[in-house]
């Protein structure tokens, strides 16, 4: 499992067993929560706008520049 250092914001699936609600290699950003990251998940913003719970080994974190997360960002609001 990975960990998320303070300044990732965004991860990629990799993985979806168990959780059709995520599309393979798509970006959702990351919610921190470190109670969950303790019990090995990782809370993302979903597809239906909503912060979820799931596996964190469906991820892989994703180091982008600060432009680029603000521009996802925005796309999201």
């Amino acid at each position: 499992m990975s960990t998320l250092s303070e300044h990732q914001h965004f991860a990629v699936c990799i993985r979806n067993e168990g959780c059709e609600d995520l599309q393979l290699r798509k970006l959702y950003p990351i919610v921190s929560d470190e109670s969950a990251a303790k019990s090995g998940f990782l809370r993302v913003i979903d597809d239906s706008g909503e912060d979820y719970l799931y596996p964190a080994d469906h991820f892989l974190p994703v180091d982008l520049p600060s432009a680029v997360e603000d521009a996802l960002t925005a796309l999201a609001s």
